[in-house]
């Protein structure tokens, strides 16, 4: 069995708050939890949290498997890597932007 490129991609997949907050919950519970017991912390539908379950395993971010007639579901940060490193770049531009600012007001301090 071969792997399978993701459907959507991770910034498309937590562009949406309520799948934000669903990587929350399952990464505070750091175990599988029923579709149940996800609805029970949101104020949508079980199909509407299944809909948002959905993108978030074709982007690679959850994984779910049966056990019995229930499906539970469970985080797979790893994909979270790109977005890690992504937002690692922006802090180190900002970060070197901002430094030169510093240096530049304290060298025009000191001229004055």
């Amino acid at each position: 069995m071969g792997v399978t490129e993701p459907q959507h991609d991770v910034f498309q997949a937590i562009a949406d708050s309520t799948r934000r907050s669903l990587l929350k919950l399952l990464a505070e519970a750091d175990k599988e939890m029923s579709i149940t017991a996800i609805t029970e912390h949101f104020p949508i539908s079980r199909t509407g949290i299944n809909k948002h379950l959905q993108v978030l395993s074709e982007a690679g971010l959850v994984s779910s498997r049966k056990v019995g007639r229930e499906t539970r579901y469970k985080i797979q940060p790893d994909p979270l890597t790109e977005l890690k490193q992504w937002l690692s770049f922006f802090e180190q531009y900002w970060e070197t932007k901002l430094s030169a600012l510093k240096e530049f007001l304290e060298t025009d301090e000191r001229e004055t």
